[in-house]
């Protein structure tokens, strides 16, 4: 969220006395990215440690929590960040129609803001690599989705194609979205359509599932002085071809991680791996296909903030831009064909 939720700091502070027991902590919202289901804070605790507080929209899937913990804690995979239990040794809370979990605050920018150094780049796929080797508890591999290549995302493209045929009214960044729409709708129903090819082929393959983070672009990897980094953001862990997580690395998203250098040295820490290149273009396509349902579900919601609007906007019109995501999975495309 760009713009804070409609909950008073007091609620907060009585929330975090009660369940975590921080007293007088000191209540500060952080606009962070474009995820509206999202709200992020630094928190101040009297003592001087700092804390990093994060709401999402409720939830009954505690993957988001307990994954994380599983890797940082019983994998040792540390630049995994996990979040710090409750009083009553929970990982999270529920109140005010969000998921609260408390984590520890990691100082640094993410990857969009910072360029990840050589060591980082290998750090990062040392730990990615361990992350996709792990064999997770009976009970939690469970309770994660698994991957069956859906057709919600490009359904949703859909719908708002047809929607559009007929042009659309609203406001001025409405009309603003429209028209890049219209300038750009040959090359969107390319996506769509090349995510649909891709994905029946590899219905066709039985899977090898690994745990994914299944969001690990360059926004969900902070980075530290001395070479440090922390993995960040579980929303949507998944069992999926390792290719969920490995479209991220060289593939843009932001305009950033696309330099062939930072591909190389990631995989040096990753280790040996045969990268199976429908898996790899069809996630290209199909994160793209998702990305602009998203925006779309965002630009027409009466609730958003026109900030919000506004980035969404701006996050549809960057994906087409050179470099960026659209031209990487074309040029993942052409490699398998």
């Amino acid at each position: 969220m760009l713009t804070p939720p409609d909950i008073a700091h007091e609620s907060i502070q009585q929330r975090l006395s009660q369940a975590y027991g921080l007293e007088g902590a000191r209540i500060e919202f952080l606009p962070l990215g474009a995820d509206v289901d999202s709200a992020a804070f630094r928190i101040h605790a009297s003592d001087g440690a700092t804390y990093f507080l994060k709401l999402r929209k409720s939830s009954a899937d505690q993957s988001a929590v307990a994954v994380p913990a599983f890797l940082h804690h019983d994998r040792g995979i540390e630049p995994v960040l996990a979040p710090l239990p409750t009083k009553n040794h929970q990982l999270s809370l529920q109140g005010d129609g969000f998921d609260w979990a408390l984590y520890p605050f990691f100082d640094g920018p993410d990857g969009f803001e910072r360029a990840l150094t050589r060591p980082q780049w290998v750090a990062l796929g040392k730990a990615v690599g361990a992350i996709h080797r792990t064999q997770l508890p009976e009970a939690l591999a469970a309770s994660l989705p698994r991957e069956h290549y859906s057709h919600h995302w490009r359904e949703g493209v859909r719908r708002y194609q047809r929607r559009f045929i007929n042009g659309v009214t609203g406001d001025d960044i409405v009309m603003r979205f429209f028209a890049f729409w219209e300038d750009r709708a040959e090359e969107i129903d390319t996506v769509v359509y090349r995510s649909e090819q891709l994905a029946s082929i590899l219905l066709e393959r039985p899977p090898q599932l690994v745990p994914c983070h299944a969001d690990l672009h360059a926004g969900n990897v902070l980075v530290g002085d001395g070479d440090r980094l922390c993995i960040v953001d579980w929303d949507t862990p998944i069992l999926a071809p390792k290719e969920r997580d490995l479209m991220f690395i060289g593939g843009g998203v932001g305009h950033t991680w696309n330099r062939p250098e930072e591909a190389a040295w990631f995989h040096e820490g990753y280790g040996p791996a045969e990268i199976d290149a429908v898996a790899l273009a069809y996630y290209r396509y199909e994160r793209i296909a998702k990305d602009i349902l998203e925006i779309c579900d965002q630009m027409f919601d009466a609730k958003a903030s026109p900030e919000d609007r506004e980035e969404a906007l701006r996050q549809m019109k960057s994906q087409f831009e050179p470099d960026d995501v659209v031209a990487i999975a074309h040029q993942s495309y052409d490699a398998v064909t």
